[in-house]
């Protein structure tokens, strides 16, 4: 019986990846690295911690990854943040799912920071009922770390839960921690890329109109 749903926000819930991608991009050309936005976009789902060196050569602790990494927050706040958009029906999505009293506990990659302003673009900070983000994890995605913060944040076992993302890093996650995924091709990944997936969507709005049928439903009886 599925109990909780770990919800992704990024390019599942509001339409942001190119976005966060564009921050990173931006913020490392201040510091005089050019980054191509195609090198960054497909990480884009992964931890800060692991974008950057991948993308760079730059620990992220390191003095100027830890300067690169806030200059990208503070950009995306400020020049970003306004112009994001939820996707159709997203908001729709989450009072179906907490009508069927399924708890929603955010399972993020974002900082803790930047999360109350991404519900707030679908709405989704009155649903929730509880919030993992990056500082909540040791290890970031795809690691399994913060689909286990959320599982212990939520009080169920992986097998009462399911991940709700857009990214292979969001399906991996949810497998090491032994969570079953739900995927949405949203965030710009294709079903090859999202395969382990229980099921894959266009986005959310083709989930809502196929709930009664989805992995949501199937697997969600009367407690």
């Amino acid at each position: 019986m599925i109990r909780a749903v770990l919800l992704d926000i990024d390019g599942t819930l509001i339409d942001s990846n190119d976005a966060h991608a564009r921050a990173w991009v931006d913020a490392f050309a201040e510091f005089g690295r050019t980054v191509p936005f195609e090198r960054v976009r497909p990480l884009i789902g992964k931890g800060g911690d692991k974008l950057m060196p991948e993308v760079s050569g730059l620990d992220s602790e390191s003095p100027e990854g830890k300067r690169i990494s806030a200059r990208r927050s503070a950009l995306f706040r400020e020049r970003y943040l306004p112009t994001i958009k939820p996707f159709p029906r997203a908001t729709e999505l989450l009072e179906r799912l907490r009508a069927d009293g399924i708890d929603l506990v955010v399972a993020t990659s974002a900082k803790k920071d930047e999360l109350e302003p991404l519900l707030a673009i679908c709405d989704a900070s009155r649903l929730v009922s509880a919030r993992t983000s990056s500082d909540d994890a040791e290890n970031s995605k795809p690691d399994g770390d913060i689909v286990a913060a959320a599982l212990a944040r939520a009080k169920v076992d992986a097998g009462d839960a399911l991940m709700l993302g857009d990214t292979p890093y969001d399906v991996e996650a949810a497998a090491r921690a032994g969570v079953g995924a739900v995927a949405v091709r949203s965030g710009g990944w294709d079903d090859a890329a999202l395969a382990g997936a229980r099921a894959i969507y266009a986005d959310v709005s083709e989930l809502l109109a196929s709930y009664e049928d989805s992995p949501f439903k199937r697997t969600h009886g009367k407690r």
